[in-house]
């Protein structure tokens, strides 16, 4: 904890920025709490703040604090709609350097088109809750490192559910797996079930560009429409042109994007 900072407010009323814990600052003006922020570090590493304050010199403050008190790089994200929350978080040193797409994607087969597809030649799905989670995660594994070796997962969807260190799959009956030659070689997520998001489609390096993607999330979708949900939610990054002609080829209906910007 640090030791508070009055700052004189633009009415004369001292602002007071502290940091209360490793991860969380309050920003007090006349006795009030005016904002705060807070920090978090993802499962790949990434260390990500974000401020909410009543106006723009409490963000600014907190921002700053955040800024001189964190190692960097430090990332941030924004609605890209959102130009003010976007040129404040500019004003402190951050840059933009990701965006990622929102999709909302039908899951009725006769608009997506996918009523048709079927597993390629030798491919099998597993629907979700039937896979043998020993070989999910390490086929979860291996996707990663291969992500690793080659975009990186700075170029993955940043907005990933906190987990325990080490623990790739936090619920294992939310995955449906395709399955060739007694091996698991692509996976789909889909949760909650509440609101579903398609939050991972990913195939094994080797079996790429076979359609095992594209039956994985016909498979998904499909599950959805007869459970009775009309859509479900998808982030693509913009530079992922495969995925991104993927739901835009099922009919997917961009919804706005997500801009990751970091300070280094």
């Amino acid at each position: 904890m640090t030791a508070p900072h009055p700052i004189p407010g633009a009415d004369g009323h001292a602002l007071v920025v502290t940091r209360i814990s490793d991860t969380r600052w309050h920003a007090v003006q006349d006795d009030l709490v005016v904002g705060t922020g807070d920090a978090s570090r993802r499962p790949d590493g990434r260390l990500f703040v974000s401020v909410d304050a009543w106006h723009g010199e409490a963000f600014a403050r907190i921002a700053a604090a955040i800024s001189a008190d964190l190692p960097e790089p430090l990332h941030t994200l924004t609605d890209e709609a959102d130009h003010d929350t976007t040129a404040a978080w500019q004003r402190t040193g951050f840059t933009a350097v990701r965006r990622e797409r929102c999709y909302l994607v039908p899951t009725d087969p006769q608009t997506t088109g996918l009523g048709t597809v079927r597993p390629p030649a030798g491919v099998t799905i597993v629907p979700a809750g039937e896979a043998q989670e020993g070989p999910l995660r390490a086929l979860d594994l291996v996707i990663r490192e291969e992500v690793e070796a080659g975009p990186g997962w700075s170029s993955m969807p940043a907005q990933v559910l906190p987990r325990p260190a080490g623990t790739t799959v936090l619920d294992p009956s939310r995955y449906a797996v395709a399955r060739q030659d007694g091996h698991y070689v692509g996976l789909v997520r889909v949760a909650p079930p509440t609101r579903p998001r398609i939050g991972l489609l990913a195939v094994r390096a080797d079996r790429q560009r076979r359609g095992i993607a594209r039956a994985l999330l016909a498979h998904a979708l499909d599950g959805l429409h007869r459970c009775g949900t009309a859509a479900a939610w998808a982030e693509v990054t913009e530079s992922n042109t495969a995925a991104t002609a993927l739901f835009e080829g099922i009919g997917a209906r961009r919804t706005g994007s997500t801009l990751e910007l970091v300070r280094r």
